[in-house]
C-alpha cells in the first residue's frame, strides 16, 4: 500500500504527462473551485457501459502501453 503523498505525486505525474504543466495546473485549479462530489460524479460516470466493456478497454489501454 502506497502512501497518501505517494498517490498525490503520482496523481500530479499522471495529470502532467496527460495535460502537460499548464493544463494540468488548470485542471487542479478548476477542481479546487467547483463543488464536487465524486462518489455522485463515479455514480454516473459509466452508467451506459458494463463492467465486461470497462474491462475490456482497460486492458487495451494496459496492452497499448
Amino acid at each position: 500500500m502506497i502512501t497518501d503523498t505517494e498517490i498525490k505525486l503520482e496523481g500530479l505525474r499522471a495529470l502532467t504527462i496527460a495535460l502537460g504543466d499548464v493544463q494540468a495546473e488548470k485542471f487542479i485549479a478548476l477542481i479546487l473551485r467547483e463543488p464536487f462530489d465524486y462518489t455522485k460524479w463515479r455514480q454516473k460516470l459509466w452508467v451506459d457501459r458494463t463492467v465486461e466493456d470497462i474491462s475490456k478497454t482497460a486492458m487495451k489501454l494496459r496492452s497499448a502501453h
